[in-house]
């Protein structure tokens, strides 16, 4: 099945297409208006399907004249975007998210062939996106009444052409969380998707554009590191917002300071997730599960270090291997699969490596944590793993430490309650935590000592668009979603103005 070109005819293949049938043979990059085609295709990257380790398209990376091309694209779409009134970017904005509300299967299905998360999850991921682009549809400024009847306001400007940086295992929702706040303060945005994942993100230009916003408002460049630096670096960008791991957070911060750029950075964690003995144990055992296995595990907020106090550890255990054994595996389009393919065959040798590491320094594997064929032949060079459960731990395991980015729980005892707030905040990562009691007192003590930018109490990977989300320590700076998220892509100018003389000291 080969997509032609353009927004319908690609996403009206999806309704027949199944897993191992697509190629997509459109341009990739966005600017003007248009997809555009690239200038030198000799730097292509095949970008595979992660079911079936297909090829599924190639990636061209742009180079500095096309980063050129696409930015001052959206600088002119940004003088025209910025001037107009805010019911009426609020009404463009509102029209995109009914588009792609109405396009959500379709866009869902082709995030599955790309990305490698069960159908399920990503038809998630597409209400949150759209839902994401409604919330922002509007802001207002603050009017202030000084003495002798003068008074003063505040106007929330834009910032003119914001870069955002995605990453692959949310790629469409991701592209929505960036574009809204900034489109909603009067922005313009170029996107660069992850090279692995760059299908989905041309879409949501194309709903821009089909919603009415001005031609080059949001476009996409394809490509990797090299692409990413012509971005940063460019003197008509005036903002950065990265997604992604903590070295290349640190490179995108290095590079927007020379330029005095604001920058988001959204970047790795290594949660925890602590269960205390009081807790109602079923929903410990859901929570310890929608904490880890998620997206195969490739989530940055997952709570993979599960603190279970002593006296319930092997209650714990025997409840969630069970549940972990009994999680199904295999073609991500099936409505019954709960788990499909990791992004590329590299990481799944990564996320496998770190199992056989962990055993070596004495975890002990309970259940899963070896590669998986699923039955189906069309399947048999997908990135599939079957979810693991790790017992035995410590504190300086590297499991325990370190980022693995896939479907592997790792479980500690704790004692006190002092030990174990100690324990989990030895980390130099701070995105998300949780905990799990029914005493609530201890909750919010243990939600106010936790060191990370979201606790989530008796729940967890709960992330509504109307609340904040973003790290403390080295996960990151900076907030998406909620009212707040507006302030990062805005400057405040203030305005005073006198109705009377002027008192002058000279």
């Amino acid at each position: 099945m080969f997509s032609q070109c353009g927004l319908v005819s690609l996403l009206d293949t999806m309704p027949a297409a199944s897993t191992g049938t697509v190629l997509v043979n459109d341009h990739l990059n966005y600017w003007g208006g248009r997809r555009v085609k690239p200038t030198d295709e000799k730097n292509a990257e095949p970008v595979f399907e992660p079911a079936t380790g297909r090829v599924l398209c190639q990636m061209v990376p742009c180079g500095a004249e096309e980063v050129d091309q696409a930015i001052k694209s959206a600088h002119t779409a940004y003088l025209k975007w910025s001037k107009m009134a805010g019911m009426e970017r609020a009404r463009i904005m509102l029209e995109a998210a009914r588009i792609i509300r109405e396009r959500r299967d379709n866009i869902a299905k082709l995030e599955v062939i790309n990305n490698g998360k069960s159908i399920t999850e990503a038809q998630v991921d597409i209400d949150i996106a759209w839902q994401c682009i409604e919330y922002y549809a509007g802001m207002a400024g603050q009017h202030i009444q000084l003495p002798g009847g003068a008074f003063a306001y505040t106007r929330r400007e834009p910032l003119g052409v914001c870069v955002g940086i995605g990453a692959w295992n949310y790629p469409f929702q991701i592209a929505a969380w960036k574009s809204a706040p900034a489109l909603a303060c009067g922005n313009a945005m170029v996107f660069k998707p992850s090279p692995m994942t760059p299908v989905t993100a041309v879409i949501l230009a194309e709903i821009y554009k089909e919603a009415g916003v001005p031609e080059g408002l949001f476009n996409v460049v394809q490509g990797g590191a090299e692409t990413g630096t012509l971005l940063c670096h460019h003197p008509m960008v005036a903002k950065v917002s990265f997604t992604g791991s903590v070295p290349t957070g640190k490179k995108i911060m290095e590079m927007s300071a020379k330029g005095v750029k604001p920058v988001t950075l959204e970047l790795g964690g290594k949660s925890p997730l602590i269960i205390f003995k009081d807790c109602e144990m079923e929903n410990a055992v859901r929570g310890a599960l929608m904490a880890n296995y998620l997206s195969q595990g490739e989530v940055c907020c997952n709570g993979t270090r599960v603190f279970v106090q002593r006296e319930i550890m092997p209650q714990f255990l025997e409840e969630v291997v069970k549940r972990t054994k009994a999680i199904r595996v295999g073609d991500p389009l099936l409505k019954d699969t709960l788990m499909g393919a990791l992004i590329s065959k590299p990481h799944l040798e990564k996320v496998l490596g770190f199992v056989a590491q962990a055993k070596k320094e004495g975890a002990r594997v309970l259940c899963g944590g070896e590669p998986f064929t699923p039955s189906d032949p069309k399947l048999k060079g997908g990135y599939f793993m079957s979810p693991c459960v790790l017992d035995n731990c410590r504190d300086d395991m590297t499991c325990v430490k370190e980022e693995i980015f896939g479907p592997v729980m790792s479980v500690l005892p704790f004692d006190t309650e002092e030990e174990v707030l100690q324990r989990a905040n030895n980390t130099t990562f701070g995105l998300a935590s949780g905990v799990f009691t029914r005493d609530i007192g201890r909750a919010h003590r243990v939600a106010e000592n936790l060191q990370a930018g979201t606790c989530f109490i008796n729940n967890y990977n709960i992330s509504p668009v109307e609340v904040p989300f973003g790290g403390y320590k080295m996960s990151g700076f900076g907030r998406e979603n909620g009212q707040v998220t507006i302030e990062y892509y805005s400057q405040l100018k203030t305005v005073v103005v006198e109705m009377g003389d002027v008192d002058s000291l000279f």
